[in-house]
C-alpha cells in the first residue's frame, strides 16, 4: 500500500492524497471540502459527521475496504450513548484515513446550507385532489342495532357524501371509537381515492370539524439532488420548498456508475435504497418544520424520478437498467402505501403516486415535464430540455411527440469542476468577462452586487468566495470563448495568446483565474483546462441527444427551446448557445419553464384526472435510444467545438461575434489581441 491514500468526498467530488492517519476533518478542511465543526475536533459537537462507503466505486477507480477507516472509538461511543447516531455515521474528527476512501458528507454537517435552484414555479392547478377531508355525523349505537361504528361510519359516508364501500387500515380501526366518542359522534374523515383504486381508502378520522390543513408531497428525485414542494392538497398552494444533495453520490455522480456499483457489490442497491430513503424522510422532517406544520398531517406523496433512482427509490435492482436492451422492472405508474417505501416521517397511513417512466432511460421526471409543458398541443416545434446529471428532451407539436434521455453528467450541476460546489451562499453564479481587458467580473449566491461593485467585499463577509456552481462554470466558459480566453476546440490560450497573466501554466495546459483569495486565507478560484473538457462532453452529449430526434423527426430547425430544471432558470440563452448547448434559434424563443418536473409532480398531486391524461400520454411518445443510435456519436463529435464544428449559429451569429483564434499551436492564431474576429454565421 503507498504511504498516501486516495480519499474522495461527495458530494463535492473534491479529492486528494493524504498521509495515513490524517483525521478526515483534516483532509476535508485542506481540500476546501464544507465540513463543520465548532467545537474543534474534540468530538463534542457532533457536526462533523460523515458516512464512509465501502465497496468498488468504478467511476472514481477506487475499491475500498472495510479498515479504510480506523476502528470506532471512544470518544465516538461516548457521544452516541449520549445523543445518538445514524447507523454508518463517523465523527470526521475521530475518524481516521487508512486507505483509499469515499467520503459522504451529508447536507447537515455541510456549512452552507445548498440553494435549491428547483423552486416551485406558479401554477394555475384546478383543483381535483385524490385527497380530501369530509365532515359527517355518525349515527350512535344502541342495543337494538348491533352494527359496528365503522359500519355506521360509512353508512354516514354513503348517505352524507356518496362515497360508497370505503376501506380503512388497522391503525384507523384502532383509532376510531376513541375519535367518535370524542368528536360526540361528529367525525371528520380523511379520505383518499387514487385514479386506479377501485374504492376509497380512509386514511384518518378527527374528532369533530377538522379545520387543520391536508398537505401532500411532490417530490423531484434526481441524480444529484431531491426537491421537494409541500403542497397545501385544498387550493394547491405551495407552502414550502425544500431540498438536498442526493446520497446516493458517494456511490457514483451519474446513473450508470451506480447501476456499475449495485453490480460489483452484492447489496449495493440495498444500500442505495435506504440512503436515498433516509434522504427522503429527512427532508420531509425538514419542510414540515420550515412550513410550521405537523408532519402527520401530510397524507400523499407523489414521487418523479429518472429510471434508475425510480428503480433504487422502490427497492428494484437497476442492473438490467445497464444493459440493452434497457428493460423497466415497471414502466407503469404505481400506488403505494408510504409505508412500503419505509416513508416513516409522514402520517403512517399516507399514500404514494410514482409517474409513469416513458422508457429504459426516459422516466417518470420526462413525463412529468411532458404534464407541465405540454408539448403535444404546441402548434410550434417546439423543444424542451430538463438538464441534470442526465438530461431528458422532449421534441414535438401537436403532431407527434419524440423524447431521449442523454447522460450529459453532472458538470452542469457544478461537480468534477476543479473549483466547483453546490450551489450555496458563496458560490460564484454569474460571469461577465471583457473581451478587451480579459478582466472578470462575477456575482455569488446570496448578494446581488457584482465584485466590481463597491461594497461587495462586506455583501459577502459571511459567506466568502467559496468556488463555482453550475451555473456560474457554464457562463464561465462561454464568456471565455467570447473573450478569446478559449478557442473553439475548447482550448484555453496561454498568458501571450490571449494577452492576459490571468491565464496561468498548469502542466501542459492552461487555466483561467476567476478570483485569487489565497492571500487572504480563501481559495484560489480558477477554470482549468479538465474543467472546459468537462463541460464540452456535457453540453456534447445534450446537443447530440437534439439533434438525434431532430434528425428522427425530419426537420433541421425548431421554432422555440423551452430550458426546464434549475439550468433552464439560472442559464441566459446566450451562454447556452455560445456553448453549443442548444439548437440555433432567436434568443427570444429560447424561455424558461422552472422546474418542469416538479410543476408535472405537483399538479399529479392536486388533480387525480391528471394522472389518466399522463398515463394515457407516455404512450404516445415515441422513445429514441441514444445509446444504440450510430448517429449519436457523430453528432457528438460534431458538438464537442464551441458552439458546432458543423452546424452554423445564424441567429446567435446576429448578436454575438466569436473570436477566430486557435491556441492548438504555440503562437497559432495567437497575439494579444486574440487574433481576427469574425461573425458566425
Amino acid at each position: 500500500m503507498s504511504e498516501d491514500a486516495l480519499v474522495i468526498f461527495t458530494p463535492s467530488g473534491k479529492r486528494g492524497r493524504f498521509a495515513l492517519g490524517t483525521p478526515i476533518l483534516q483532509a476535508a478542511r485542506q481540500l476546501g471540502v464544507d465540513l463543520d465543526s465548532v467545537c474543534g475536533g474534540r468530538g463534542i459537537c457532533s457536526k462533523c459527521q460523515i458516512t464512509p462507503g465501502y465497496g468498488e466505486f468504478s467511476k472514481h477507480g477506487v475499491t475500498v475496504e472495510e479498515d479504510a477507516v480506523s476502528p470506532w472509538n471512544a470518544v465516538e461511543e461516548r457521544y452516541k450513548s449520549k445523543r445518538g447516531m445514524l447507523p454508518g455515521r463517523r465523527l470526521g474528527c475521530q475518524a481516521k484515513v487508512m486507505g483509499d476512501v469515499v467520503i459522504d458528507v451529508p447536507p447537515e454537517s455541510q456549512v452552507h446550507k445548498q440553494v435549491i435552484r428547483k423552486s416551485a414555479t406558479q401554477r394555475d392547478i384546478v383543483m381535483d385532489p385524490a385527497t380530501r377531508a369530509l365532515f359527517v355525523e355518525v349515527t350512535e349505537p344502541d342495543m337494538h342495532n348491533p352494527s359496528g361504528d365503522f359500519e355506521r361510519l360509512k353508512e354516514a359516508l354513503a348517505a352524507q357524501w356518496g362515497v360508497e364501500a370505503p376501506e380503512a387500515g388497522l391503525g384507523v380501526l384502532r383509532r376510531l371509537q376513541p375519535v367518535l366518542r370524542k368528536g360526540e359522534w361528529k367525525v371528520t374523515v380523511v379520505l383518499n381515492k387514487g385514479n386506479h383504486d377501485q374504492a376509497p381508502r380512509i386514511l384518518d378520522v378527527k374528532p369533530g370539524f377538522y379545520e387543520g390543513g391536508l398537505y401532500g408531497l411532490a417530490i423531484d428525485l434526481g441524480s444529484t439532488t431531491v426537491a421537494a414542494h409541500l403542497c397545501d392538497l385544498r387550493d394547491g398552494a405551495v407552502l414550502a420548498s425544500s431540498g438536498l444533495m442526493n446520497p446516493q453520490i458517494r456511490f457514483g455522480e451519474d446513473l450508470m456508475s451506480r447501476v456499475s456499483y449495485a453490480m460489483m457489490n452484492p447489496g449495493g442497491d440495498v444500500e442505495m435504497t435506504r440512503a436515498v430513503r433516509e434522504a427522503i424522510n429527512a427532508l420531509a422532517t425538514s419542510i414540515a418544520e420550515e412550513a410550521k406544520i405537523d408532519p402527520r398531517a401530510i397524507y400523499e406523496v407523489v414521487f418523479v424520478c429518472n429510471p434508475v433512482m425510480h428503480h433504487l427509490l422502490l427497492g428494484i435492482d437497476p442492473v438490467e437498467l445497464g444493459q440493452a436492451p434497457f428493460a423497466l422492472a415497471n414502466s407503469g405508474s404505481l400506488s403505494l402505501d408510504a409505508r412500503d417505501l419505509d416513508l416513516s416521517n409522514i402520517n403512517d397511513a399516507a399514500r404514494v403516486y410514482v409517474l409513469p417512466c416513458i422508457a429504459g432511460h426516459v422516466g417518470a421526471d420526462a413525463a412529468a415535464v411532458a404534464l407541465s409543458e405540454e408539448p403535444g398541443k404546441s402548434d410550434e416545434m417546439v423543444l424542451i430540455v430538463d438538464v441534470g446529471t442526465n438530461a431528458e428532451i422532449l421534441l414535438g407539436n401537436k403532431t407527434r411527440v419524440l423524447a431521449c434521455s442523454s447522460p450529459t453528467g453532472p458538470a452542469f450541476e457544478g461537480a468534477q469542476i476543479s473549483s466547483g460546489q453546490r450551489a450555496a451562499p458563496g458560490a460564484i453564479e454569474r460571469v461577465e468577462i471583457d473581451p478587451v481587458t480579459k478582466e472578470p467580473r462575477f456575482k455569488v449566491i446570496g448578494s446581488d452586487l457584482w465584485s466590481t461593485d463597491a461594497g461587495f467585499e462586506a455583501a459577502t463577509a459571511s459567506s466568502g468566495i467559496t468556488g463555482i456552481c453550475g451555473s456560474g462554470i457554464i457562463e464561465a466558459v462561454a464568456e471565455m470563448r467570447m473573450a478569446g480566453i478559449v478557442d473553439q476546440g475548447g482550448l484555453i490560450g496561454g498568458p501571450d495568446q490571449v494577452g492576459s497573466p490571468r491565464c496561468e501554466a498548469e502542466g501542459r495546459t492552461h487555466s483561467y483565474v476567476l478570483h485569487d483569495g489565497s492571500a487572504t486565507g480563501g481559495p484560489k478560484i480558477s477554470v482549468t483546462q479538465g474543467d472546459i473538457r468537462a463541460i464540452q462532453l456535457a453540453k456534447a452529449a445534450l446537443y447530440a441527444g437534439a439533434r438525434l430526434l431532430m434528425d428522427e423527426m425530419g426537420v433541421e430547425r425548431v421554432e422555440k427551446v423551452t430550458l426546464a430544471g434549475a439550468f433552464g432558470a439560472h442559464i441566459s440563452p446566450k451562454h447556452a448557445m455560445v456553448l453549443g448547448m442548444i439548437p440555433d434559434v432567436p434568443l427570444d424563443k429560447v424561455v424558461s419553464a422552472g422546474n418542469a418536473a416538479g410543476t408535472g409532480a405537483r399538479i399529479a398531486l392536486c388533480n387525480v384526472g391528471a394522472r389518466n391524461a399522463i398515463e394515457a400520454t407516455v404512450h404516445e411518445i415515441h422513445k429514441v435510444e441514444t445509446a444504440i443510435e450510430p448517429r449519436f456519436q457523430e453528432h457528438f463529435v460534431n458538438a464537442s467545438a464551441i458552439p458546432n464544428s458543423v452546424d452554423t449559429f445564424p441567429e446567435l451569429g446576429l448578436v454575438v461575434t466569436l473570436p477566430d483564434v486557435s491556441f492548438n499551436t504555440s503562437g497559432s492564431g495567437g497575439g494579444a489581441d486574440g487574433g481576427r474576429r469574425r461573425r458566425r454565421g
